[in-house]
Formats: C-alpha cells, structure tokens, sequence
C-alpha cells in the first residue's frame, strides 16, 4: 500500500517505549504519528484532520484519556477513538463510553493482532460514518432547498395570476379598445414570466435526473440552433447577435445539457438590455481547443451591480426588477457548468453590460 494511501493513526501515551514499540509494530502498514502528552495530541489533531484512528492511553500525568477525547472531540469528531488502560476499572470505562464517545477500549500491555483488528474495524466505521454525515449533509441541503424552492414557486406563479385575474376583472366593464390592448399586453407578460418559470423548473429536474448522453458536438451547428430560437426576442428588442466560432478538433459532451447554458445565457443578454441603447448586441464566442470548449457571452445591456455578483447564481435571485425572469435561470446555469466538470465566472457594470465565461472539458 503506497504511503499516502495508508490509515493514518495517532497513539498517545506518556511512556517512551510505548511510543516506540507502537510506532515500530504498525509503521509499515500504517501511517503512525505518535505523542507523549494530551496536549501534544491536540496539536497533532489539529495539525493532521485526516487522521482516521486516535489510541489514547487512559492514565497520564496531565489529562487522562478520557478527558483527552472530549476535548478531541469538539476539534475534530471524524476519527476514530480507542480507549487503553492498564487495569480494569469498570466505571473509567463507562465514563469514556459516555463523555469520549469511545469505539473500543483496548487492555496493556496490547497485543498486536488486537491493534490491527480495532484499526481496520475502526477504518471501516470511520468510512461509513463520513459517508453517512456527507449524506445527512447533502440531504439537510436538499430540505433547505426545497423549502425555498416550494415558496418561491408558489409565490411566483400567484403574482402573475393574480394580475392576469386583475387584469380580466377590469376588462369587464371596459369598452375602449386601447386600454384593453394594454391590459392584454400586461396579461401577456404575465404568461411569459410563468411560462419562463415552468421551463426553467423543468431544466432544474431534468438535470438532477437525468443521465448525461455523451455525444460529438458540433459547435457551429449548436450554436445556429439556439440563436434561431432567440432571433424573434433578439428582433424584436432590437438586439444584434453576433457570433465567433472556432472549432477545428472533434468535442464530445451532452449536448442537451449545453444547449441548456447557451440557451439561458443568451436569453438573459437579449432580455436585459437598456432601453435607451441605441446600438443593443449580444456577442458569442466559441472556441474548441486541446480538448476544452469556451464560451463567452458578451452583451451592453443593463449588467450586474457589482455587489451582487456574488448572488447571481443563487436559486430565486434577481439583481433587478426591471424585466422578466424567474431567478431561476442563472442558478441551473451553474449546476448544469459544475455537471459537466466545467466553471463559470462573470465580469460586469452597472449600465455597461455583462461578460459571462464558462469553460467546460470534453468528454
């Protein structure tokens, strides 16, 4: 077993030739680091956060064993801590069951077979024992998540019913063309940020369930595709999309989930341009190189102001009010990047525009 893929292991006791027996018996199997004080425990605890199985003998001169794994405790709780005592002391026992959270206690003079059973018993549940807190982790996140995501939703999609309701309640009783013409239009953005908000919720859960499908990419053609989707937005907001494609190697990867992030950064440069712009643009570039496809998204529209920045990515957040959008886009931008092993960043200015970078390796 090559030395960085060993166990590491701490023993601490107050005798010397203890130290030097243990650390003799399991140094070629394991990766030892031994001390001769609590204290100088606690700085290797905290010098060395991998350690995966702590031995502690029970009586020493400054702290005992016991009161040693509860202050090891509170700095570290991942590893794996062994109890050893020179006598039978029934109630010194349970008091490190109980305060040190002890996985074994072991009697001296040890035996060597017994060492290495309780270091690999106690591997074993050090392995399953983190798997299991990164899942209570990854699940606590998920219910957080989801939360959030049940509020947001609901609230979202009753905003623009309620006006749409508004909207129809008022019409009863109107005759004049014109202002009916304007409640429609009011209607209709109504419909569109739902709609936006339905597509980016099915992106969301398609993402999370979805298997990638590896396939060759061509670029060029990717590309084409999306910005025929967009050209009708792009026409009728006045927005001229241009685009610099590179791509002379073969590319292979999802190519849904791609046209996912070029999809919804493309939307949001044509949806959140300025109004007074007289000279609106959208810029993309590609270009496949050694195997890696960069994208840059570049627009002058309204950009981000530089104290959201850090923001942009979160579920349901909006750095403006001044147009549609669900604050979900962004989001699964990013999960979707982080999917396919790729990053992500943003420069921009308030009023000047956006520039958004995402590079993601081939498959």
């Amino acid at each position: 077993m090559d030395s960085t893929e060993k166990i590491k292991v701490l023993y601490i006791d107050d005798e010397m030739n203890n130290l030097v027996g243990f650390k003799a018996a399991f140094r070629i199997d394991y990766n030892v680091l031994i001390a001769n004080s609590a204290d100088e425990g606690i700085k290797m605890l905290e010098k060395h956060p991998d350690l995966k199985v702590i031995f502690c003998d029970q009586r020493m001169p400054d702290k005992t064993g016991v009161q040693f794994f509860e202050e090891a405790a509170q700095i570290n709780p991942q590893p794996i801590r062994m109890l050893l005592t020179g006598y039978v002391d029934i109630e010194s026992v349970i008091e490190a069951i109980n305060k040190g959270h002890i996985f074994r206690y072991l009697t001296k003079p040890w035996q060597e077979g017994d060492v290495r059973a309780a270091i690999e018993e106690g591997y074993k549940y050090y392995v399953t024992s983190s798997a299991l807190t990164l899942k209570n982790l990854e699940l606590q996140k998920a219910n957080e998540e989801l939360d959030k995501f049940a509020y947001s939703v609901t609230h979202d999609i009753r905003g623009p019913i309620v006006s749409m309701m508004g909207a129809l309640e008022i019409m009863k009783d109107m005759d004049d063309p014109e202002q009916i013409k304007g409640l429609i239009e009011m209607m209709q953005q109504s419909v569109e940020k739902v709609n936006d908000l339905i597509e980016n919720v099915h992106s969301y859960y398609s993402l999370k369930r979805g298997n990638l499908n590896i396939q060759e990419v061509n670029v060029a053609a990717l590309l084409n595709d999306i910005i025929s989707i967009q050209k009708v937005n792009a026409s009728l907001n006045g927005v001229e999309i241009n685009t610099d494609i590179e791509q002379n190697e073969a590319y292979r990867n999802d190519k849904t989930v791609l046209q996912m992030i070029i999809n919804n950064l493309l939307s949001n440069a044509v949806k959140y341009q300025r109004n007074e712009e007289t000279n609106k643009f959208v810029k993309i570039s590609a270009i496949v190189k050694n195997g890696l496809l960069k994208i840059i998204v570049e627009d002058n529209g309204i950009g981000i102001d530089n104290q959201y920045l850090n923001d942009i990515f979160k579920m349901f957040f909006r750095a403006t009010n001044e147009n549609l959008g669900s604050g979900f886009g962004l989001y699964n931008v990013k999960d979707a990047v982080e999917r396919l092993n790729g990053e992500i960043s943003v420069t921009s200015e308030a009023n000047k525009g956006s520039v958004f970078t995402v590079t993601i390796p081939g498959k």
